[in-house]
């Protein structure tokens, strides 16, 4: 009997540790509960919507600075240039310069949406930002309002507690009380004899 309680016990040890290793691999395969769930595969592509502004937003920062514009600007020289300098037969936008007028026309055409499109994601930005920050100044205000209760109340408590002064004044007084009975009773003592 002892054999056969110390193997079940053994197994059910055996069990509840498998069983913990499996709760723990379960754990792990777990997706996190503050995240949704990635959807099921579909026959439709998917896209991550910040993946793409992420991307325009790091489109707009290049196109708003120097480095954009002079890369342009030589870019434009020298297509104009080599279509106004080079052979004929190597030449491919002639004099009206239609190929490049196409070209920085679609630039532009999609430059302003991506611009657009950063300002509105800076601008939820700042939005929750300055949530945020209106939310700080409250608990600010309130924890100076409490503060400010706070030190009202002590000071109250101080005009009621006895100040280093006012004891010092009531010990002269008693100090003139208690000279001037020692001068009274001297006086009597001396009348008295």
């Amino acid at each position: 009997m002892g054999a056969d309680e110390r193997e079940g016990r053994e197994r059910t040890r055996a069990n509840g540790a498998s069983a913990v290793r499996r709760s723990v691999a379960a754990d792990r395969a777990r997706v996190r509960l503050d995240l949704p769930r990635t959807p099921r595969r579909t026959f439709v592509p998917q896209y991550d919507p910040e993946a793409f502004g992420r991307l325009s937003e790091r489109i707009a920062r290049f196109l708003g600075t120097w480095r954009f514009i002079a890369w342009m600007t030589v870019t434009i020289i020298l297509w104009v240039i080599w279509n106004i300098a080079a052979p004929a037969r190597l030449r491919f936008d002639e004099y009206p310069f239609i190929f490049l007028t196409l070209a920085l026309s679609l630039q532009a055409s999609y430059a302003a949406p991506l611009i657009l499109l950063a300002q509105n994601r800076q601008s939820d930005r700042d939005r929750v930002t300055q949530e945020q920050d209106r939310k700080q100044n409250e608990r600010s205000i309130a924890d100076t309002e409490y503060l400010t209760r706070e030190i009202a109340a002590l000071r109250m408590g101080l005009g009621e507690v006895a100040t280093r002064d006012w004891i010092r004044d009531e010990l002269q007084d008693l100090l003139r009380d208690l000279e001037l009975r020692q001068l009274i009773e001297a006086e009597s003592d001396e009348r008295d004899r």
